[in-house]
């Protein structure tokens, strides 16, 4: 290493071999050595910070209002990440607590209510939860379809599968008023419910899911306990990227990591499907509330004015849909940026006094809205400083090479080795750039439009079920990014091929940097706007389970390879031909089945019969299959990328 370099990587060398040494040893579960990690990254975070106030162009200048512009977008994101760090000094489980309350769970008996909201989706989405949700291990329950499409085809598999139908002749304030109107029918029965369950139409509950999230109940100040979403089917980036196996979706760290910190400080809130409410608590409030698209977020603040709590159980207790697309990701983000926005602008928003709101609840509403309204701000400014530098000569930062990497080096290092940490290894911060640009412009313009104008948007629900033999290509994202490529490679191509001289001068270099790691996200954000085949409707789960099958007078003990709601696909070589009648066993399921197709090598049975289909639908949607990613590998993350590109 040159003498000009050794100074200014010294501080990011300390700070990497400080982290090397601590991390492996340290106690992620002891709130001490929590806090003193965080407080280290948020050292390394506010050194940068305040040095950046150093690298402002000069005010009056165009580069100095680019460089404002930059820095408060910076600043803002800044902030709302410090609220973050601090909470993730504490953590909850609530599991213990659970199983201590089981006795007054089976002593009471309330009668729950579950709740199916569903607007669009298709038969087989709906058939497999309501089966799950029928088939629930408790003795009070009842389960209502709250069918805002007003389908006949609906009534009539409710009727099949003995659940209790509901309708409406509108759909006015979407999801929020189709629960709101199930609410008044059930206040009106005879025997109304003590608490409800909502699951959206894709949400399919495992049978312990009321009595464990039940069981916090015992305390009369908890309005809703919310528990975590675990999805049995990859997302468009996993799913486009070809990286499923080895990278976990997007929500993970949200849900194993966020929420059990926000739960230790109070402030979990309820995330819609897969919660239980107490019904009077929801009546004392009038229902849902409809003042934001967001209504689940909402309906916590609102319990809270009140004087009740959101509990989080972070237990896998019901498996769901990703959205399978990028259209259905946008819709679904935008549709979240939105409702917060909403409820930041209402009478329930952090900076209205007299609301009733306690601090911790309010500074999360801050940090929810900043995470929207100036992260994704910041991640465009960043895609476009470099272009605009070396094509226009806008300097929004004025800062030589070494210098940045002696300050911004520490940071960087400091903030992933402790999040990596924290969250267990779920999060890439190459990937969750990508994420982020994936949605900028679209989360920016709702940002925009809806704090000036916050409501009389219309509502727009993610579809489910959407399925496609071939590739289908994202045209206006694709050109997009392409469009974002080009500009930086352009840029580059000046500096390298016609003008050296932003190369020597202070920022040149900095830049160059920043641009090709820009050009690396959006390859990346390229490759997920072509979007890959998808097998839908009838998941498939890869399994090492063995079955017992007999075709005609054999019978065999096989390898499962892999397994769905209608049938599976088997190891081994078999001489019967196609159609013949079979029976199959695994563990406590016994089924007749049908020889549907063989191989070389393996060979695929379907099931005979309705009862098999849901007997079969309640053992695969559970929690035996689609176990959650808890680790990331970096290098298979990348060498599936890689592969990819080379497709």
């Amino acid at each position: 290493m040159s003498d000009g370099w050794s100074e200014p990587i010294s501080p990011a060398l300390m700070a990497a071999g400080l982290l090397c040494v601590i991390l492996p040893w340290a106690n992620r579960e002891n709130p001490w050595i929590r806090a003193t990690l965080v407080t280290f990254a948020l050292l390394m975070t506010w050194n940068y910070l305040l040095w950046r106030f150093t690298t402002l162009p000069r005010f009056g200048s165009v580069d100095g209002l680019f460089g404002i512009a930059f820095l408060g977008a910076e600043l803002l994101t800044a902030i709302g990440g410090t609220i973050t760090w601090i909470l993730l000094t504490r953590s909850s489980s609530r599991s213990a607590t659970v199983v201590a309350n089981m006795d007054w769970v089976s002593q009471t008996g309330p009668l729950v209510d579950i709740l199916v909201c569903t607007y669009n989706e298709e038969w087989a989405i709906l058939e497999r939860t309501i089966i799950g949700a029928m088939r629930i291990k408790y003795p009070n329950f009842r389960v209502w379809v709250l069918d805002d499409g007003r389908r006949n085809w609906l009534r009539d598999l409710c009727a099949q599968k003995g659940c209790h139908y509901l309708t409406r002749p509108d759909n006015f304030h979407a999801k929020a008023g189709n629960i709101n109107h199930a609410l008044g029918h059930l206040a009106a029965l005879s025997s109304p419910p003590d608490f409800i369950v909502i699951l959206d139409a894709d949400f399919v509950p495992f049978s312990d899911f009321v009595s464990r999230t039940l069981s916090l109940f015992k305390d009369p100040v908890v309005g809703i306990v919310q528990t975590p979403q675990h999805f049995f089917n990859p997302d468009p980036i996993q799913s486009n990227l070809t990286i499923s196996e080895v990278f976990p979706d997007e929500q993970r760290f949200f849900f194993d990591i966020i929420m059990p910190a926000k739960d230790a400080w109070g402030i979990a809130f309820c995330c819609g499907t897969s919660s239980m409410i107490r019904f009077s608590a929801l009546r004392e409030i009038g229902g849902f509330p409809t003042d934001s698209v967001t209504e689940d977020f909402l309906l916590t603040v609102r319990l809270r004015e009140r004087g009740y709590t959101t509990v989080y159980l972070n237990e896998k207790l019901s498996v769901g849909l990703a959205p399978e697309g990028i259209k259905e990701y946008t819709v679904q983000r935008t549709r979240w940026c939105q409702g917060l926005i909403q409820i930041c602008r209402g009478r329930s928003g952090p900076f209205r006094f007299g609301n009733g709101l306690p601090l911790p609840l309010r500074i999360n509403l801050i940090e929810t809205f900043l995470f929207w309204a100036a992260s994704f701000l910041f991640r465009l400014c960043c895609m476009l400083a470099p272009a605009l530098f070396f094509l226009f000569d806008i300097r929004m930062v004025q800062a030589s090479l070494p210098d940045a990497v002696a300050h911004f080096a520490p940071m960087m290092i400091s903030q992933i080795a402790v999040t990596t940490w924290l969250g267990g290894g779920r999060m890439l911060p190459l990937i969750s750039d990508v994420y982020q640009m994936l949605i900028a412009p679209e989360i920016v313009r709702v940002v925009s439009f809806t704090l000036v104008r916050p409501y009389g948007h219309k509502f727009n629900v993610t579809a489910k079920g959407i399925h496609h033999a071939g590739r289908n290509v994202q045209w206006r994202l694709l050109f997009r990014f392409l469009a974002l490529a080009a500009i930086t490679i352009l840029g580059l191509v000046k500096i390298f091929a016609f003008d050296h001289s932003d190369l020597v001068e202070d920022g040149g270099a900095l830049n160059v940097f920043w641009a090709w790691y820009n050009l690396i996200v959006l390859t990346i954000c390229c490759l997920v706007c072509i979007e890959q085949p998808r097998r839908r409707l009838d998941e498939r789960f890869a399994t090492d389970e063995k079955a017992i099958v007999r075709i005609g007078d054999e019978v065999r003990l096989c390898e499962v390879t892999d397994i769905s709601a209608s049938g599976m696909r088997l190891a081994g070589a078999i001489a019967d031909p196609v159609g013949s009648p079979a029976n199959v066993i695994m563990g406590d399921f016994e089924s007749p089945a049908v020889l549907a197709r063989k191989g070389d090598n393996e060979f695929a049975l379907s099931l005979i019969g309705q009862e098999a289909r849901e007997a079969m639908t309640r053992r695969v949607y559970s929690e035996r299959y689609g176990r959650p990613i808890d680790q990331i590998s970096a290098s298979q993350v990348f060498a599936g990328i890689l592969q990819r590109l080379a497709q």
